[in-house]
């Protein structure tokens, strides 16, 4: 495991450790591996968790779930047998105030897990895109912040346009500072380097710079970048003299779904990272989603960067 992870992880606990006790509630609680991170985070004293553990009949949550999905049709009989099932309730209870946070995905899909938090959570105020974030710690500490990058979005949104992609920034640059800690500087990604190749796929990239700049004229952002003119000092002074994000990138916004999952994987499986995530970015509270693949360790460090954002 390279040094930026245990640091990086060590560093979120300790910030953890000053916090209120944060309340998550795992939908999932009678998979082993949620119930072996749970009783670690209790014994450790980092949060406290909450296992569901079947469906449970609990009017409040109907009356909630209710009161969000009306105007779609949903009736009370139905938001009663959705309200029931533990990974709406999970849900539910981060809306209404009885949890900070929520974990699921280790037994339900990505897609089950994604939906209840869109439909019973929703956005924050002002927020159009939800979209998922990994961090990534690296061998090199001097790239992104010391050795960490956010990279965005590796998935959810398959194909975004040049306004999601600004929007998926701004939730990034976010995250970047309320999880990794650091002012981000935020390179969006493209094949080509400022006009180097003229194709939409580019163009959408120079769009979303032109946005961003409109939208949030005080986040360091510059693109379109290649990935080496983002990340490495002597490729962007020499491509975009200038930049106050070239060669010194830590919080990587791609051009579509494919790109940004094949990039995170390579840099994890070839280039020795550790990832965490996906977390969801965006919404007006925080619940997690995760690989049903996933071990106890994996359900522990989500917990716990699942509490920060809910700081």
């Amino acid at each position: 495991m390279p040094e930026s992870a245990k640091l990086f992880l060590a560093h979120q606990i300790e910030r953890l450790r000053h916090l209120p006790r944060k309340r998550i509630v795992f939908p999932e609680g009678v998979d082993t591996r949620v119930q072996s991170a749970a009783a670690r985070l209790r014994s450790e004293g980092l949060v406290e968790p909450i296992l569901l553990n079947s469906d449970s009949d609990n009017s409040k949550y109907a009356d909630l779930y209710y009161s969000r999905r009306r105007a779609k049709g949903i009736t009370q009989l139905e938001a009663a047998e959705v309200a029931r099932t533990p990974l709406y309730r999970a849900a539910l209870m981060v809306a209404a105030g009885d949890a900070d946070g929520a974990i699921g995905g280790a037994v339900n899909t990505t897609a089950e897990t994604v939906r209840a938090a869109l439909h019973a959570i929703g956005p924050r105020p002002g927020v159009r895109t939800i979209s998922g974030v990994f961090f990534l710690c690296v061998e090199d500490r001097n790239q992104g912040h010391d050795g960490v990058l956010a990279f965005a979005d590796c998935a959810l949104v398959i194909d975004p346009s040049a306004v999601e992609v600004a929007e998926i920034a701004i939730s990034t640059a976010h995250s970047t500072r309320t999880i990794i800690g650091a002012d981000p500087k935020i390179a969006l990604l493209s094949f080509s380097t400022k006009g180097s190749a003229t194709h939409p796929h580019a163009e959408k990239m120079i769009e979303a710079l032109r946005i961003l700049r409109e939208r949030a004229p005080d986040l360091s952002v510059d693109g379109e970048l290649q990935a080496d003119a983002a990340l490495v000092p002597s490729v962007g002074a020499s491509k975009c003299p200038g930049s106050p994000v070239a060669g010194r990138a830590n919080t990587l916004i791609f051009p579509d779904l494919a790109s940004a999952n094949i990039g995170y994987k390579l840099v994890e499986r070839l280039g020795g990272a550790v990832a965490y995530g996906p977390f969801l970015q965006g919404l007006a509270k925080p619940m997690n989603d995760l690989s049903r693949g996933c071990s106890a360790e994996d359900i522990y460090g989500a917990a716990i960067i699942t509490a920060l954002q809910s700081a």
